[in-house]
């Protein structure tokens, strides 16, 4: 069986079995069994719409503690562009960037300036026809998992390009080594991080054999201790190098709107991505050439990692922006890098695969067909899957049996019942039976 990395993990000792997470998993990854929930690691996507939805905070998001820092002799801190939105008032990334070092980083690299290189390269890839249209942004990682598992038939359509974080990583260590002089392996690269899927992205990365990032450190984690330095700045000295395009990727549109085209489309939310993805894969999307999509509410600023609500700290991205120049970071002339493209092609995942054998897939499909007529159709998740349709397949797949759904246990109690009485009254004989007194 494939190994799977997975940022988000479950504590079932807090799990109390209360199916709200099986109601918004995207990939159905979620079961609930014998009073806990368990999580497919084929199907899951990172999302951490999970963690978003637990009231008992039994999934968590794992991420690189700060001390990890202490692992190199040279540290680089990759901040997101989602991290200037959780601050209030905040009208200078510089003040950002500079509490950063005085955390411990010897470097920052803003991932917002990759983010103007990345859209320049798109640019180019669209207007030369090197993507298949609609191109499907690749800049959120769930998104782009979610594709694989679900959509198989749109890989094509997803953009070859690494993600700003990664493009990133592979410039700030580039320099760093030239700066330094020490080897790759002496030089932390840190992406501060404001959702799981990152941090999976860097373990098990699609489209590349290794990330060039060392570590994700979650925003949420390091937000207290970067305001206590903010505050207490003696000198901020200009570090910000990247304009409206690149801070513009923190919330969604801003990538979309950095292509300089209006043939656009921007979604945001899983279950909106979930539903454009539907209708681009029916084909009833037409005369679009670009669609970003957020699995985050918002963008990147609604990630759970955060720690300031998605919509306010939007409001505060477009604020900040007044500020900036248009983009202040461009490619050479030429094709797109190398360097910046995918070196493998997106596969399709076959985690809903019913069976390799073709005929044993069609006859697996027919009992599972069956199987949900019998069927309510509430989907109400008594059983733990999220739907019937999904527990139709479990009772196929992993031999789960169908009383574990309420209403037919009890339709089936109700026929047995029936029949011992049947059987009852068939078994008396004539006068067997007390008569009825008189006002009975």
């Amino acid at each position: 069986m494939a190994e799977f990395y997975h940022s988000v993990t479950l504590n079932q000792d807090m799990c109390v079995g209360c199916t709200n997470c099986i109601k918004r998993c995207p990939t159905e990854a979620i079961r609930i069994r014998n009073g806990k929930a368990s999580i497919s690691p084929e199907r899951c996507i990172d999302c951490g719409e999970c963690i978003r939805i637990c009231p008992h905070h039994a999934k968590r998001a794992r991420y690189t503690s700060m001390d990890r820092l202490s692992d190199f002799e040279y540290t680089i801190a990759l901040p997101a562009p989602s991290l200037y939105g959780q601050f209030n008032n905040l009208d200078d990334i510089d003040y950002v960037l500079n509490g950063l070092k005085q955390l411990g980083f010897d470097e920052v690299f803003e991932v917002s300036r990759a983010a103007e290189l990345v859209s320049e390269a798109t640019r180019k890839m669209m207007v030369t026809g090197q993507v298949k249209k609609p191109a499907i942004s690749s800049a959120c990682p769930a998104v782009v998992r979610l594709i694989r598992v679900r959509f198989p038939d749109l890989c094509d359509h997803v953009l070859p390009l690494k993600s700003p974080m990664e493009t990133a990583a592979t410039i700030a260590r580039q320099e760093a080594m030239e700066k330094t002089g020490l080897p790759s392996e002496k030089i932390g690269v840190f992406f501060l991080t404001p959702c799981p899927a990152k941090v999976t992205e860097i373990k098990m990365p699609l489209g590349m054999e290794c990330s060039n990032v060392d570590g994700a450190i979650a925003i949420s984690e390091i937000f207290p201790m970067l305001s206590h330095k903010m505050d207490h700045l003696e000198v901020v000295e200009p570090m910000a190098n990247s304009g409206v395009i690149g801070v513009g990727w923190a919330t969604s549109g801003g990538e979309a709107a950095a292509l300089l085209n209006d043939k656009y489309l921007a979604a945001d939310g899983i279950e909106n991505v979930i539903r454009v993805l539907e209708e681009i894969e029916d084909e009833r999307i037409g005369e679009l050439e670009f669609i970003e999509l957020n699995a985050c509410s918002g963008g990147c600023v609604g990630g759970v990692l955060c720690v300031e609500n998605g919509y306010v700290a939007k409001a505060r991205i477009q604020r900040l922006r007044r500020y900036l120049p248009v983009s202040q970071n461009h490619l050479k002339g030429g094709p797109v890098p190398e360097v910046m493209k995918w070196q493998e092609a997106l596969e399709f995942s076959d985690a809903l695969t019913l069976s390799p054998d073709l005929k044993e897939a069609m006859r697996m499909m027919i009992t599972i067909d069956n199987i949900e007529e019998e069927l309510p159709g509430l989907d109400c998740g008594a059983c733990g899957a999220p739907t019937c349709r999904a527990f139709a397949e479990d009772v196929v797949k992993n031999g789960c049996a169908t009383t574990e759904c309420v209403f037919v246990y009890r339709k089936r109690l109700i026929e047995l019942a029936d029949t011992l009485d049947r059987t009852a009254r068939a078994g008396e004989q004539p006068g067997e039976r007390e008569p009825k007194k008189e006002g009975t």
